[in-house]
């Protein structure tokens, strides 16, 4: 089911955007939570009218858009994390960890435009997230995930061991 978004909603799309979603989606929460609108024709029609009434400020989003996005390219960003054994991260980093990270660098993102493959991320390495400033504004930010300090896995327990008289004394009873 088309729907026209009416607000930006988390992980599905900004204002004014068309999307497809299901239709019990888009029945039950989006369009009484007045998040959306059915994309009906002449609802396509009023959204063409209202973005080129909004031509002007659409122009202006885009340049501070892309002001961000020279920013981002600007900013190498390396989130230090707790790690257990391996590379497995003590929790997991997601689009929130990232745009506190950024915030920290100095670039404000929130967190509604910035989408992670998979959600999280639970070992380190090399990531990329896809920060959406606008519907014509994406960038693929590339950053690293490390360990802040190895963390000492627990000595494993010792395996209990029988004595050699007991297993001696077994085999004789057998």
């Amino acid at each position: 089911m088309d729907i026209i978004l009416k607000k930006d909603v988390e992980n599905l799309g900004l204002e004014f955007d068309t999307v497809n979603v299901k239709p019990g989606y888009a029945r039950n929460f989006l369009i009484p939570q007045g998040y959306a609108v059915l994309a009906t024709p002449k609802n396509r029609a009023n959204l063409a009218a209202t973005l080129e009434a909004r031509k002007e400020e659409e122009a202006k989003l885009v340049a501070d858009a892309q002001a961000k996005v020279e920013q981002l390219k600007k900013t190498p960003l390396t989130i230090a994390a707790k790690v257990g054994t391996g590379d497995k991260l003590f929790g997991s980093i997601n689009n929130a960890n990232l745009s506190e990270e950024l915030a920290k660098a100095g670039v404000e993102i929130d967190r509604k435009y910035i989408k992670i493959p998979g959600n999280n991320i639970k070992r380190t390495g090399k990531f990329t997230a896809l920060v959406r400033l606008h519907r014509d504004v994406e960038y693929n930010y590339e950053f690293d995930v490390v360990s802040d300090a190895p963390v000492e896995a627990a000595p494993a327990p010792k395996a209990e061991t029988k004595p050699a008289a007991t297993e001696e004394a077994n085999a004789e009873e057998a």
